[in-house]
C-alpha cells in the first residue's frame, strides 16, 4: 500500500521543540496556580499581633505553608532588585534561573546522565550549590546576603503577624490551606 501525495500528520504540528516549550507553559502555570491572590495575602484586617506570644511560631507555620509560592515571589524580587547594580550578578542569576527551569522545574522525565537516573534531590543540590558559588564569585556576596536576610525578615514578620482565621485546612487537598472563598458550601 502507498502512501503517495498525502500530508504526514502528527500529534504536534508545531514540532519536539513546539511541544516541549507547550508543556513548559503548562507547568508554569500551574506552578504559578499555587500563587495565592495578592489581595488575600496584604487583607489589612488580617493583620494583628498575636496575644500569647506562643502563637506567632504556629501562625508563621500556617501562613508559610500557604503562602510559599507569593514568599519564594517576594524574596527573589527582592533578589533580583539588589543585583541590579551588578549586572555580571544579574547576569548569572537570569541563567540560573533559566537552568532552574529546564533541569529541575520543568522536567517531565528523570534526568539522565552516562545512562545513569539522577534523582531529583541530587539535581536540587547541585543546582542550589553551583547557584550560590556563581554568584558569591560574582562579588556580590554582601547584596546577596542582605538580600535574602531582608526577604526572610519580611516573610517572618508578615507571617507572624497575618492571622490564620480565614485560613482552614482542605481535606481533599492533602493537609494544604484554601480560603474560605474557594471552598464549596452547599446551603
Amino acid at each position: 500500500m502507498t502512501t503517495y501525495g498525502t500530508i504526514p500528520t502528527s500529534s504536534s504540528p508545531q514540532g519536539p521543540s513546539g511541544e516541549y516549550i507547550s508543556r513548559a507553559k503548562e507547568r508554569i502555570k500551574a506552578g504559578l496556580g499555587a500563587r495565592r491572590p495578592w489581595k488575600l495575602m496584604f487583607n489589612f484586617r488580617s493583620f494583628n499581633f498575636p496575644s500569647p506570644f506562643r502563637e506567632v511560631f504556629g501562625r508563621i507555620r500556617s501562613n508559610v505553608a500557604y503562602f510559599r509560592m507569593n514568599y519564594a515571589m517576594v524574596v527573589l524580587l527582592i533578589l533580583f532588585l539588589s543585583l541590579l547594580w551588578h549586572p555580571i550578578s544579574l547576569i548569572v542569576f537570569i541563567i540560573m534561573m533559566a537552568a532552574w527551569l529546564f533541569l529541575y522545574f520543568l522536567r517531565d522525565e528523570p534526568l539522565v546522565l552516562f545512562g545513569k537516573t539522577v534523582d531529583d534531590r541530587v539535581v536540587l543540590i547541585v543546582l542550589a550549590v553551583v547557584t550560590i558559588v556563581l554568584l558569591f564569585l560574582t562579588h556580590a556576596t554582601v547584596n546577596i546576603l542582605v538580600a535574602l536576610l531582608i526577604g526572610v525578615v519580611l516573610v517572618v514578620v508578615h507571617a507572624g503577624l497575618r492571622k490564620t482565621d480565614d485560613l482552614f485546612v482542605d481535606e481533599e487537598n492533602s493537609g494544604l490551606l484554601t480560603p474560605p472563598a474557594a471552598s464549596s458550601s452547599s446551603t
